[in-house]
């Protein structure tokens, strides 16, 4: 039995160009120059693949796989053509880094450096246009739904089908409920739902899922006690693949659903574990990393210390104290953004429009560039790369205080950027420190040095593109 239930848009997005790119590519080389390729070979050198896989690479990092992007198609097609420039941009770059590197390498000389370049801009960007508007095709046939089946329907599977209306990694989701005879139903669902809520004779959850040829059966009740789980496994002897409500919506959206997390099911499942070679791997990236960035950064380092000192007398680096790796304090280094003694009356949490920020900080907050002296927080080992946001000791107390494991996120070091800036919006109030701490956690939970690479590289997107920021 076939079953789609780890099947996202985004993947079928990613494969629709890898196909489109595999085909155009080499035929596009072939019609411009028959005599160096074949058509169903690549050139001797590197040239023929340094750029198709710098414009996926691009296309990732800038989020035009995210279900924002595939749901706003017309924004994103606004942004292919300069999304495909960069890509192919860096595979220029590569190529007269490598002629640099190893003179003896085979490259292309200036005029076919361009012309390839050419191609490659017009070829890519007509095979990402071809395939956002077929992806848009399957989504308004639904050819890409999914088969759901939700064990329960009270107020969890409620919130269960509100997140995957608006985070779910698929757009289009074809789901059924199941309750026991001794559950109550969510008003809103009989409301919203009410032709797909079954009771079936006896709980039999697999006649159930056989007749709708579920893809996924979700164990979303609000009481799992007297739950008969016999007739689960029954379920998954019939070769439908079960799996908690908790773990689903972590492997869904991305974060941990802290409004309805257990603590039972944190102790349980996997994650939370760091061994030693995860900690040398993490350290050595944090290392090569902010090497390469700070010293390809300099100039806006050194042009952003011109712009402060251009509007008066103050110090150009700004140190404030956070809190990092098991709680430990350390003075971030920060471009100075805000007025001289902005807070000499206290702490407080950056606003809109705040009065307290100097043109130039203005700019420099936009741009990111006011973090770059925090790479020297990396080089010290007080900081990481990748990792969750360092707050301030005075908000790292109120916020321990009313929300619960926030603490967690100090299993690993603060970081420049993280999992939370990539997916949530800059935030400066409680209920906003609860909404990017689901998302800490997710990543403490499931940390990984290929982690780590995915957010670095879609950090690019919020850097371009950026929203929230103050």
């Amino acid at each position: 039995m076939l079953r789609f239930s780890k099947t996202t848009t985004g993947t079928v997005l990613f494969l629709l160009d890898v196909l489109l790119i595999a085909i155009m590519w080499p035929l596009v080389l072939w019609i411009s120059r028959p005599d160096a390729l074949s058509l169903f070979a690549l050139p001797s050198d590197s040239r023929g693949i340094d750029y198709p896989v710098f414009d996926v690479l691009a296309l990732f990092s800038m989020g035009l796989y995210r279900r924002d992007a595939i749901v706003e198609t017309g924004r994103s097609l606004t942004r292919v053509p300069l999304v495909v420039g960069i890509g192919t941009a860096l595979a220029v770059l590569v190529s007269l880094m490598q002629q640099a590197v190893v003179p003896w390498a085979t490259v292309p000389g200036g005029r076919d450096q361009s012309m390839l370049f050419g191609l490659a801009a017009v070829t890519f960007a007509f095979c990402a246009f071809a395939a956002r508007v077929v992806i848009g095709s399957l989504i308004r046939r639904h050819i890409l739904r999914r088969r759901l089946l939700v064990v329960g329907a009270g107020q969890r599977a409620w919130d269960l089908l509100l997140m995957l209306g608006r985070e779910g990694s698929s757009l289009h989701d074809d789901v059924t409920l199941v309750h026991g005879v001794h559950e109550p139903i969510d008003p809103r669902l009989m409301i919203e739902r009410p032709g797909r809520i079954i009771c079936p004779p006896d709980f039999d959850i697999a006649a159930v899922a056989t007749e709708v040829d579920a893809d996924l059966i979700i164990v979303a009740p609000d009481e799992r006690r007297g739950m008969n789980l016999e007739r689960l496994l029954d379920c998954k002897k019939a070769g439908f693949p079960v799996i908690q409500y908790l773990s689903f919506v972590e492997r869904e959206i991305r974060r941990i659903d802290l409004k309805r997390m257990e603590l039972s099911w944190l102790v349980y499942t996997d994650g939370f574990t760091f061994g030693l070679l995860d900690r040398f791997l993490k350290r050595a990236f944090d290392l090569s990393v902010s090497s390469v960035v700070l010293l390809l950064t300099a100039p806006l380092l050194l042009a952003g210390m011109l712009a402060i000192r251009s509007e008066g007398p103050g110090p150009l680096i700004y140190r404030q104290e956070r809190v990092t790796l098991d709680g430990k304090v350390f003075s971030i280094m920060k471009l100075r953004t805000m007025k001289v003694n902005a807070e000499a009356h206290g702490a407080v949490w950056a606003m809109e429009k705040d009065t307290r920020i100097t043109r130039s900080g203005a700019f420099l907050r936009r741009a990111r560039i006011d973090e770059l002296p925090q790479l020297v927080n990396i080089l010290r080992g007080e900081m990481s790369f990748v990792g969750p946001r360092p707050e301030r000791p005075v908000f790292v107390r109120e916020l321990a205080e009313k929300i619960p494991l926030y603490n967690e996120r100090h299993m690993v070091k603060s970081g420049l950027t993280g999992w939370a800036q990539i997916n949530y919006p800059y935030g400066a109030s409680i209920d906003d420190a609860r909404s990017k701490l689901s998302y800490d956690l997710y990543y403490v939970k499931n940390f990984s040095i290929l982690f780590d690479f995915v957010i670095l590289l879609q950090t690019l997107r919020v850097v371009l593109w950026p929203s929230g920021v103050r």
